[in-house]
């Protein structure tokens, strides 16, 4: 069970680099960020949310890449969305998927392993998804820090934090 995460991820990651549009990783960070201002600007033209939870579930052994993805969320929403978490309009927590107080919300969100979602809640309503393309950003902090900003930003509409801008 516990390695049942790590070979999850594994295999994401196998398939992500047998992907027929693969590039040099320098221009795929390119794509990449460019990827994430056309999500922004779709994410702008719907209703900004009310809160929004930023999970990251993981198994009890963590690899380097799921300690790192945390850090790197911290820090972001740390240094960019101070108010937000201070006010719980952002909740962020990482979730360990194999203890039992936490079976319940890893099945709400269907997730096994090591995942990030997002769940922007309007309207009162959960639009719970996962996010896969973060993970491609890791080894680039920067890139992986205004994908980040730019995806909450597009979630919360106008209302971001003075020190977002």
């Amino acid at each position: 069970m516990l390695y049942g995460g790590a070979i999850v991820f594994a295999i994401a990651l196998v398939y992500m680099s047998m992907s027929p549009d693969k590039k040099t990783e320098s221009s795929n960070t390119n794509a990449n960020a460019e990827s994430a201002s056309s999500n922004v600007a779709e994410a702008q033209n719907t209703k900004p949310a009310e809160k929004i939870q930023v999970y990251e579930f993981h198994s009890t052994n963590r690899c380097y890449s799921c300690i790192t993805m945390g850090q790197y969320i911290k820090e972001t929403l740390e240094e960019s969305f101070q108010s937000e978490l201070k006010s719980g309009k952002i909740d962020f927590r990482e979730i360990n998927v194999d203890l039992p107080e936490n079976k319940e919300v890893a099945a709400k969100f269907q997730a096994a392993g090591t995942s990030l979602f997002f769940n922007p809640i309007i309207d009162g309503k959960d639009n719970i998804q996962e996010e896969v393309q973060a993970w491609r950003l890791l080894s680039d902090k920067q890139a992986f820090s205004k994908y980040l900003s730019d995806k909450l930003k597009g979630m919360l509409g106008s209302e971001t934090s003075a020190s977002a801008e």
